[in-house]
């Protein structure tokens, strides 16, 4: 029986808008040997697709920035992404010999300064607004790309321990250089458009999406201490999260 209820755009725009997902999935993950994608007459035999529908998905994996075309030269990946285990991205697992984790990231520092605590970041960890803390704001580089904007409120006694020791590789790193533990990581995740300045430090048009977080981080006994806000580019991270259901 032939589908039904494609909604707006139709049956041949809903072709184009699963091709695209497909090989976009393909692209990120680096599943075409050299970075060279095969040619549309491949493609079309490879995913029951007509030349039309080809085309258009990869258009849109173009103006994504994610392809590059050229006559005569072929369909080209031109993005690196990273897969991330969501354990390591929240601080609670051991980095894996190849994550990202794993001392593959560096820290350019925008701003290291200690500040008074603004309102709504005293509101999430329940502090008094005004308090000191330290302010770490910092754009997360993957072989010298941009990758993630991230900007830290740490109340005082960490904060304090986290404003000399050298910031060289990922954040919990520092965390363990500065001798500092913790018992429990929290993200509130979403998305949001890129402004003009977070667009210029990323190195992304002004308008794309990014995967937003806002994490706050808390001590063993339970107390939050660091609330961070986090911007990253959804072109170069995958996150990996897994859940095994209990049985009965």
């Amino acid at each position: 029986m032939a589908a039904r209820g494609h909604g707006p755009g139709g049956a041949h725009d809903a072709q184009v808008r699963r091709l695209r997902d497909l090989l976009r999935s393909a692209v990120l993950r680096g599943r075409f040997d050299g970075g060279q994608l095969p040619g549309e007459a491949e493609l079309m035999a490879s995913y029951g697709a007509t030349r039309a529908t080809v085309r258009e998905a990869l258009g849109l994996l173009r103006r994504e920035g994610l392809i590059d075309r050229r006559q005569g030269v072929g369909t080209h990946v031109v993005v690196n992404a990273v897969l991330a285990r969501m354990a390591e991205a929240h601080g609670a697992a051991d980095p894996m010999a190849d994550s990202i984790f794993n001392r593959r990231m560096r820290p350019r520092v925008l701003d290291r300064s200690e500040v008074p605590l603004p309102a709504v970041a005293a509101e999430r960890l329940g502090a008094p607004p005004g308090a000191p803390c330290l302010r770490l704001e910092y754009v997360a580089l993957v072989e010298d790309e941009p990758t993630a904007l991230a900007t830290n409120y740490v109340l005082f006694p960490e904060g304090e321990r986290l404003l000399a020791p050298p910031f060289d590789s990922d954040w919990y790193a520092l965390l363990r250089e500065a001798g500092l533990r913790f018992g429990e990581s929290e993200f509130i995740m979403g998305c949001s458009a890129a402004d003009p300045a977070t667009a210029s430090l990323l190195a992304v048009a002004e308008g794309a999406p990014l995967i937003t977080f806002e994490q706050v981080i808390r001590d063993p006994d339970g107390r939050p201490f660091n609330l961070a806000h986090i911007h990253t580019r959804g072109d170069r991270f995958l996150f990996v999260s897994r859940a095994v259901r209990a049985t009965p």
